[in-house]
């Protein structure tokens, strides 16, 4: 397959996947909503979403719940096309509001309950929403800040087509929301929506100036829900065990969105406390699915009883990389090694390491059904498929950036082996380019890592007249009380690693600056390396 006009790297393969399971995934219509509500009307009594303050609620009932959402919504004004920020923790009435949202043929942006005012308020005045949804408690402050930070400029670009608040922006509380519906004419005619309309505008982590929202249509998010359910071999009688935070696509999208369109069950936690997630493993709930983080993970497997995960299915880690000793734990005490994967905002999911065949530590695997992957001439990994964004919203200029020709610029540098499974080696802002040669971070990093006293690491670059470049590590010891010793670090080193890898300076900090789903702030990192100097 040629593609001149990306300057992909001379006799690189276009990897894509067209394995299947054979398995009848029973996901169908053309939106999220449609394929939701076709998954959930089947056996409705049967059990569906669980959380600690609601109980369980089976398919019909959270299908009810929904559909009273998107009734109070179209009563209150909502049409299609409407921006809806969530704004509040994860909970089983977050699931029900989001679902009724798409339901009314609404747009969800999620935004995490977290933010500063200053981080909520770029989100709206990007978003235009017509409504806020947040925590009861912060109805009054939240709703003065949308005011506040609302803009009626209109969208130019991608989600030009999407209409603009007649009025001054709403807020409700989600609790309050989740009572108008019981008290809303429960008469609501679901439409079918077509599949390029906008369903999602997820805020990327703004790691390279101000967040952007990826414009992600149902076609998207059904397209990646479809690969990974063919992946994953995921049915209707799998049980997700899922803490993961709702206002990010890996918990939203990847766990509940994933769910509804397949009818599987739901063990939600509002919380990450891998105490309570260990014994869930072992009670009568019985999950068969875990979806993490390298975070989440670090701290499983110090908690007793971790071997409990033996009894699920399928391990699962993504949103950053795994280091190969947290693999290689994971693989000896739940007796199966995770699935590492690679997705980003604009695409969903990408690539994934096989669910019957080799799961190789340090490589995120291999293309997943429907998608392409490549290569340009400087290792940047291109994506193509139809869970590539529709562009950046109201944002001509990043969109032209990212999308070429069909296919997303991801800014990660990757390599293949020789069985086609990907490896990511950075970003392409914090490859180290000293004396002409490229230095991949992660490359230092597991080194680092690799040194007994060292519990983590993280490098960039910062300038150097004689380099260009050079190499800057930042270390977390094991023993926080105990001096760590640089030089026989440096030694380590120094036996593994080429001399201009070696970093020209080793900074000690108590822990390294990460974003909500983990990632390491490099931008952050870099700032300090260069003040340091």
């Amino acid at each position: 397959m040629v593609i001149p006009d990306l300057n992909i790297a001379p006799n690189s393969t276009v990897h894509c996947s067209d394995a299947t399971s054979g398995l009848d995934l029973g996901i169908s219509g053309n939106s999220i909503a449609e394929a939701a509500c076709l998954a959930l009307s089947r056996a409705p009594e049967t059990r569906f979403i669980h959380s600690g303050s609601t109980g369980w609620l089976s398919r019909g009932e959270f299908l009810e719940m929904a559909t009273g959402v998107a009734a109070s919504l179209v009563k209150v004004g909502l049409i299609e096309g409407d921006r809806v920020v969530l704004n509040a923790p994860g909970s089983v009435e977050f699931a029900g509001t989001y679902f009724g949202v798409l339901l009314a043929g609404a747009v969800v942006v999620p935004a995490n309950p977290a933010y500063s005012d200053r981080e909520l308020a770029h989100v709206i005045a990007d978003s235009r929403p017509a409504l806020v949804v947040t925590s009861d408690e912060r109805v009054e402050r939240i709703g003065q800040l949308a005011i506040e930070s609302q803009s009626r400029a209109a969208i130019e670009g991608p989600g030009s087509e999407l209409p603009l608040p007649g009025g001054d922006i709403r807020c409700m509380g989600i609790s309050a929301l989740a009572r108008e519906f019981n008290h809303a004419d429960r008469h609501f005619e679901r439409r079918d929506f077509a599949p390029d309309m906008a369903a999602l505008v997820a805020y990327t982590s703004g790691t390279t100036g101000v967040p952007k929202g990826a414009l992600l249509s149902h076609s998207n998010v059904l397209a990646s829900t479809r690969a990974v359910v063919e992946a994953w071999r995921w049915t209707e009688s799998d049980r997700l065990l899922l803490a993961l935070p709702l206002f990010h696509v890996h918990g939203l999208v990847v766990g509940l969105t994933a769910s509804m369109c397949v009818g599987s069950s739901v063990l939600l936690y509002e919380s990450f406390d891998p105490v309570a997630l260990i014994e869930s493993v072992g009670g009568p709930q019985a999950p068969t699915m875990y979806f993490g983080v390298p975070a989440t993970y670090a701290r499983l497997v110090k908690s007793e009883g971790f071997s409990n995960f033996s009894k699920l299915r399928l391990l699962v880690s993504g949103s950053a990389p795994l280091p190969p000793d947290l693999f290689d734990r994971i693989t000896l005490l739940a007796g199966q090694s995770p699935v590492e994967r690679y997705g980003m905002s604009e695409t969903l999911m990408n690539v994934s390491n096989p669910y019957g065949g080799p799961r190789k530590s340090g490589s995120v695997g291999v293309a997943l059904p429907g998608v392409k992957v490549a290569l340009d001439k400087r290792g940047e990994i291109l994506i193509a498929g139809e869970n590539v964004f529709k562009g950046y919203l109201g944002n001509h200029e990043a969109t032209s950036r990212a999308l070429d020709d069909g296919w997303m610029r991801t800014g990660d540098v990757g390599t293949f082996d020789e069985d086609g499974y990907l490896r990511i080696e950075s970003r392409l802002s914090d490859m180290v380019i000293s004396g002409g040669f490229n230095v991949y971070p992660r490359e230092v990093e597991e080194q680092i890592r690799s040194f007994g006293g060292v519990r983590d690491a993280a490098v960039v670059g910062r300038k150097s007249e004689l380099w260009g470049e050079e190499v800057v590590a930042f270390v977390v010891a094991s023993d926080p009380s105990a001096e760590l010793d640089i030089g026989a670090l440096l030694e380590h080193l120094r036996g593994r690693l080429v001399n201009y890898k070696i970093p020209k300076a080793l900074l000690v900090v108590d822990e390294l600056p990460r974003n909500a789903m983990g990632k390491v702030l490099t931008a952050k990192l870099r700032d300090i390396a260069r003040d340091s100097n």
